[in-house]
């Protein structure tokens, strides 16, 4: 009741500018008594996956804490991973606003943000002050302005600056946003960037006597020879668990409604059956061999328990969290 009261507001701002207003928000009420508005103890439901223990299978999708400026806040509200970014090695303000779009009348949200945050450094820095202790996942990105053929630089810039501070990294190579990004999902690209990726990451584990996991997120716009390709890409270079998926072009559910004009990659329920459709398909050509996190309009529990039937090991909430607010996490944890 209270978090619809508070969504009749917030829904009536920009959609950009109610986002910044809630981040600011949580960031202040934590640890004061103001969190019980969204504080929610949660039975355990744990799992193993990549050598890491989730309290539960439920996260936080990357996008809505960019910066981390509420890893404790969204610790609060039971998930059971909270996954912050996507950061560049150097600050970057994004794409021109409006760049946030609500399709209301299909629980969707269309973003053309292009990876928007403080930089790196400034993430570190939040992360170091947070309390959470559950699994801290970051997603790392190249900025706009690095050439694409140098792109892997950055990826690996971000990897060594995070790398003992996160309980697994995302590599994004899929957000639409970022002219030329998508393209780093295809054929040498891609093997060029998993086999950079690998020996970071075993240089990394014996600088610090640790093995952070690394996942790659891909696009739903993919055919089905494009995801054989790339699961076999992440097979052969030994990646530990990828991420399907992040937004998606298409317009087909939503056509004609508010907003579906707009540029940038739709999320929430038009994108619930591909994404769904995408998990299935990684899990046949993968044959458990990595683990999948499924992502892409969970709303309920029959969605998600649709992503976990069809392969997802864990699942991560962006949209419906937007939608539904706390108490989806809630009804997800006690029913799964």
């Amino acid at each position: 009741m209270m978090y619809r009261l508070a969504r009749s507001v917030f829904f009536k701002l920009d959609a950009e500018k109610a986002h910044d207003l809630t981040i600011k928000n949580l960031s202040r009420f934590t640890g004061t008594p103001l969190d019980v508005v969204y504080r929610q103890n949660l039975p355990p439901r744990p799992v193993q996956v990549m050598g890491l223990h989730f309290r539960n299978p439920i996260g936080l999708a990357a996008g809505l804490d960019k910066n981390g400026e509420c890893i404790d806040a969204f610790g609060a509200m039971g998930f059971g991973f909270v996954e912050v970014g996507t950061v560049t090695p150097r600050p970057q303000s994004g794409n021109n606003k409006p760049r946030l779009f609500r399709v209301e009348p299909g629980e969707g949200i269309i973003n053309r943000m292009g990876f928007n945050n403080h930089g790196v450094d400034a993430l570190i820095e939040n992360v170091k002050k947070a309390s959470y202790d559950g699994v801290l996942g970051i997603n790392i990105g190249k900025n706009k302005d690095t050439p694409l053929e140098k792109g892997k630089d950055d990826y690996l810039i971000c990897m060594d600056k995070v790398y003992e501070h996160a309980g697994y990294i995302t590599v994004n190579i899929s957000s639409p946003n970022t002219p030329g990004l998508r393209s780093l999902q295809y054929g040498e690209a891609l093997d060029d960037l998993l086999s950079s990726l690998k020996i970071k990451q075993k240089d990394l584990a014996e600088k610090h006597g640790k093995y952070v996991p690394v996942t790659l997120k891909i696009a739903p716009d993919l055919d089905h020879e494009e995801l054989v390709q790339i699961a076999d890409a992440l097979v052969r270079h030994k990646i530990d668990g990828v991420i399907g998926t992040n937004t998606t072009l298409d317009r087909t559910l939503v056509d004609g409604m508010p907003f579906a004009h707009e540029q940038g990659g739709l999320s929430g329920r038009p994108l619930q059956n591909r994404s769904t459709e995408v998990v299935r398909l990684l899990r046949e050509e993968l044959k458990g061999q990595l683990p999948i996190i499924g992502v892409g309009g969970i709303d309920s529990v029959i969605s998600a328990k649709e992503k976990m039937q069809s392969g997802a090991d864990l699942l991560q909430v962006y949209s419906g969290f937007i939608y539904h607010g706390p108490a989806l996490v809630k009804r997800l944890v006690r029913n799964i």
